[in-house]
């Protein structure tokens, strides 16, 4: 196959800003959108260069244009969805988290193995290439002690949760809240960076009506999660209730990496103490020398969600393995069925398994 024809399962911005990505791809050509209204349908697929608005999921993977669909519907429809589109046949790119918890994740991973196709989360920070200008920094800082991973930013949305309405970003029973919707971006770059910690705990903040059942039971607005390794310890700081203003950092025994953007990693530095720096550069250190500091060079770009883009692509076309980025989601994926429990926050696939 040298070219992959999507149909999009959402009309949400982060569904616009995928179809933004295909344009510049030269291995996917975006067919159509899906939605349930034919003039949505319709106009939607029009503004963003389509060719065939779908009124069904049925439709779209009906349609031989379409090799693929990726979903950015509500988290608690993905693995729903997903399993349908594989079972017709069509490669699965499914927005994070690629599904409510880790059984459900097994499953569509199971299901795709099965139907020889390919079903891939699209995390975007795993595939920028920046993670690996941050990997790189960190081999040069020694043993790594700590690290703190954070990604707060206010929602509007909490607005409305304020004022006593219902949200579906703040909704147990459609899998969302801080944690699934920001702290993933969190939870993966540690697993990608530092892989799986023997144990975690979680603190949360939660949030919403008295009565929990107007949101489906019990919901996170923020949160903090300790990671512990046998040789590290490493903090997981998210929120959609306020702002956070501090940077990313890893801190090794002979130095320290901070950057900014769990999500999109950018504007970091290297610090390095003065002995460690000296004996990198092949000189002796004097005790009047100062810490070494420099500049990381990530590769600017307007839309990283490309990157994941191609990595997918990729296995489709070249038969690239996909076997790293579904270790990724299932061990993150299992990290956060243990942060929920802790926090008593439950889903309803947490109670049912899927067929």
């Amino acid at each position: 196959m040298e070219r992959v024809g999507f149909a999009v399962v959402g009309t949400s911005a982060i569904a616009e800003a995928m179809v933004e990505a295909m344009a510049g791809a030269d291995r996917a050509q975006y067919v159509g959108s899906v939605s349930r209204s034919a003039e949505r349908a319709a106009s939607v697929t029009a503004r963003l260069g389509g060719t065939t608005p779908f009124l069904s999921r049925e439709a779209a993977c009906a349609c031989s244009e379409v090799d693929a669909v990726y979903i950015a519907s509500p988290n608690a429809l993905h693995a729903e969805q997903a399993l349908a589109c594989i079972r017709a046949g069509k490669h699965v790119l499914v927005e994070k988290p690629l599904a409510a918890n880790e059984a459900e994740a097994q499953m569509v991973f199971d299901e795709a193995r099965a139907h020889g196709v390919v079903a891939m989360e699209a995390m975007r920070s795993v595939h920028d290439p920046g993670l690996d200008v941050i990997r790189r920094a960190i081999e040069r800082v020694g043993q790594v002690r700590r690290a703190s991973l954070r990604f707060g930013k206010y929602s509007s949305r909490y607005d409305e949760v304020l004022a006593g309405r219902q949200t579906n970003i703040f909704d147990a029973r459609l899998a969302t809240g801080a944690l699934m919707d920001i702290g993933v971006y969190c939870v993966e770059a540690m697993v990608a960076l530092f892989g799986a910690p023997s144990a975690v705990a979680c603190a949360p903040v939660l949030i919403g009506h008295a009565d929990t059942q107007a949101t489906g039971g019990a919901i996170d607005g923020a949160g903090t999660i300790i990671a512990r390794y046998d040789d590290k310890v490493v903090e997981l700081s998210y929120s959609k209730i306020t702002q956070d203003l501090l940077a990313c950092q890893v801190e090794g025994e002979l130095g320290t990496v901070t950057f900014r953007g769990a999500s999109i990693p950018s504007e970091g530095t290297i610090r390095l103490r003065a002995q460690a720096a000296a004996r990198q550069q092949g000189y002796s250190a004097g005790a009047s020398d100062a810490d070494r500091v420099e500049e990381l060079a990530f590769e600017p770009c307007a839309n990283n969600m490309c990157y994941e883009l191609e990595d997918f692509v990729g296995c489709i076309c070249e038969g690239d393995s996909v076997e790293p980025y579904r270790t990724f989601t299932i061990e993150t994926l299992s990290i956060m069925d243990e942060a929920r429990c802790q926090a008593g926050i439950v889903f309803p696939a947490d109670g049912r398994a899927m067929r």
